[in-house]
């Protein structure tokens, strides 16, 4: 089975409280993408509560986002309808562990593709903690259907995968 993993496509980091012009133009190649996938679609959330500024994170990063149940958690409008059904993982953190188990889980995992938000900070750590648990299994990440934090931290992020041997698309 091959399954694409879409990291936190949320309003909150598309064109919300952390959203980037590189964010609003990849939404429509992760569209495009999710509906030509041939296999199994999970999604993930970043998901706070109401104390995030209280966090390692929010200390770090002191910008409230993805605060769960508000309009910047949900994911973005143009991908709800290809969402419905699907499976979702509410993460705390930047890497689901629980997302990376439940791969390992899949004795058809022939493949794990991942696109999404931010390519420097969720796709990275989850296509890492993906990679540990599945070493086996070809990981990939498609560079056209990521956005980073900056342009240069996208690339930087794409650098450090390849060499962690994750295909870059």
């Amino acid at each position: 089975m091959n399954y694409l993993v879409v990291i936190d496509m949320q309003k909150d980091f598309i064109d919300g409280a952390l959203g980037t012009t590189e964010a609003v133009k990849v939404l429509p190649n992760v569209a495009e993408y999710i509906k030509n996938f041939d296999g199994e679609v999970i999604f993930t959330r970043d998901t706070h509560t109401e104390d995030y500024m209280n966090t390692q994170e929010g200390k770090n990063l002191p910008v409230p986002h993805c605060i769960k149940e508000t309009d910047g958690w949900q994911i973005a409008k143009e991908l709800k309808p290809l969402a419905e059904g699907k499976k979702v993982f509410d993460k705390p953190t930047f890497g689901s562990v629980e997302l990376a188990e439940f791969l390992a889980s899949q004795e058809d995992a022939e493949s794990v593709t991942l696109i999404g938000l931010c390519t420097d900070i969720c796709v990275i750590s989850n296509a890492m903690l993906i990679k540990a648990n599945l070493p086996e299994v070809k990981i990939s990440v498609v560079e056209s259907c990521c956005a980073g934090v900056t342009p240069e931290s996208h690339a930087n992020a794409l650098g450090a995968m390849k060499m962690c041997q994750i295909e870059i698309k």
